[in-house]
């Protein structure tokens, strides 16, 4: 087969996986010197977009093996969208039990991740190690992440999701109130006690791209034609429309609006620094994990591995957990409250919570936000 026939019939299939690409090109005719059937394979490979981005990690099958190795990676890129000052106690503890390795800590926002990793995966060439999904980046991190038997390593089965994601952390979605604005007895209890005409005109700040009503979707109680009933309500109540849930809960901080969406670490982080905000008891809602991956391709897969095992560890958890980013159970568990100050917090609230449990069920998710955003009026394609 002429190598140019090669090209062009592999980029009219770009789609096609690496292993088909390589296995359609064949071996070049026997007459063929050694150069040129690996000058084919390179050209197959280039047209496809196969090549170093398209690798699974090559990694050791034991834990010993693996800090060997992972010492000789000698760093490990991860990327985040945490800011860094809440990642740092567990960066210092994983470089001191692991000496020789540094972690290089980028801040990058979950679909600027998604973004990123599909072009440098595409041009064969990954900068991030260890990289992080939850909601609506969970489905398209599927075809980034590498395989890893993460049980090999001293993952529990119950921190391993869809095979290659590790549940390290979670942010529980819930409503903030501005304790200064709102009286004990005024505070909503409940998702129809949002619709009362009193949080009319913009006193309510929420996220526009609705993933503050997961819970809707994942409580069979709730479904989506009650969803975007109670979302045509909201929305006819003229609330502040912010971008994402960050920006929702500043307005609720600052007093200017008195209450809003905004995720459990915010509120808690928020009334550290004497801000009068404080979580309210409406329930039920969604625990948002959050899971880290290895990516095909990455640089230095054993490193990378190894910081995400150590993450998962109770060590870590309990670092992690002074600034309100460890595990909870996945549904709604009070009987152990002493681990994490988010835990306490959603038990105090008297919250119940749930959890997303599969890869289709984040499918039925990404497919459900458009619809409520229409009713919002925010959507925008």
């Amino acid at each position: 087969m002429a190598i140019s026939h090669i090209v062009k019939s592999k980029v009219l299939r770009r789609d096609a996986s690496c292993f088909v690409a390589k296995v359609a090109a064949g071996p070049p005719p026997r007459r063929r010197a050694a150069m040129a059937a690996a000058l084919a394979l390179l050209t197959t490979a280039a047209a496809t977009g196969c090549g170093a981005g398209d690798e699974q990690p090559e990694l050791p099958s034991s834990k010993a093996a693996l800090v060997k190795q992972a010492q000789q990676d000698g760093e490990v890129n991860w990327a985040s969208w945490n800011p860094e000052a809440q990642m740092q106690p567990a960066i210092d503890l994983f470089e001191k039990t692991y000496p020789g390795i540094t972690v290089k800590y980028t801040n990058i926002k979950a679909p600027d991740q998604v973004s990123q990793l599909r072009m440098e995966q595409a041009a064969g060439k990954v900068s991030i190690d260890v990289a992080n999904a939850g909601g609506l980046t969970m489905s398209p991190a599927v075809k980034l992440a590498g395989d890893v038997d993460w049980s090999e390593y001293g993952i529990e089965a119950e921190d391993i999701f869809a095979k290659n994601f590790v549940y390290v952390w979670a942010t529980p979605k819930v409503w903030a109130y501005n304790t200064d604005k709102v009286e004990p007895a005024d505070v909503p209890k409940t998702w129809d006690d949002l619709l009362d005409p009193k949080w009319s005109g913009g006193r309510i700040s929420a996220e526009s791209r609705a993933s503050f009503m997961s819970v809707w979707e994942l409580d069979d109680a709730m479904g989506q034609a009650k969803a975007l009933a109670w979302a045509k309500k909201f929305s006819a109540q003229d609330p502040h429309y912010s971008p994402n849930v960050t920006q929702a809960e500043a307005p609720v901080e600052s007093g200017e609006v008195s209450i809003g969406t905004s995720l459990a670490s915010l509120v808690l982080a928020a009334k550290d620094k004497g801000a009068p905000v404080d979580i309210a008891p409406i329930s039920p809602t969604s625990a948002s994990e959050s899971y880290l991956y290895v990516p095909k391709g990455a640089p230095h897969p054993a490193a990378a591995a190894l910081l995400t095992s150590f993450l998962s560890s109770e060590e870590a958890q309990q670092l992690l957990g002074k600034t309100y980013n460890s595990r909870i159970p996945v549904d709604t568990d009070c009987s152990d409250t002493d681990g994490t100050a988010v835990l306490r917090a959603l038990c105090k609230a008297d919250l119940e919570w749930y959890g997303t449990k599969t890869i289709e069920k984040y499918r039925t998710l990404s497919a459900f936000y458009p619809e409520v955003e229409m009713e919002f009026g925010t959507d925008v394609g």
